[in-house]
């Protein structure tokens, strides 16, 4: 399964998704997403590789709003 490079700018509520790549290796996307952060301002968008069987498995990953983790321990 391929690997997907995304740019993500976020206005408000809503996310942007532009796929600008993909990728067969792990190695090889994570080395052009560092290339592509050293080239944009990520104050205003946010490059993020992700891993899926096809571009809408993985920007519905992508749009997935993770809970927050459970508080145990020393953090209550």
């Amino acid at each position: 399964m391929p690997y997907y490079l995304y740019r993500i700018t976020q206005f408000g509520p809503v996310k942007q998704l532009e796929k600008l790549t993909q990728f067969d290796a792990f190695k090889d996307a994570a080395a052009a997403a560092k290339a592509k952060r050293k080239e944009v301002d990520l104050t205003q968008c946010k490059i993020q590789v992700v891993f899926g069987e096809n571009e809408l498995q993985a920007e519905e990953a992508l749009n997935t709003v993770r809970p927050a983790e459970p508080l145990t321990g020393d953090d209550w």
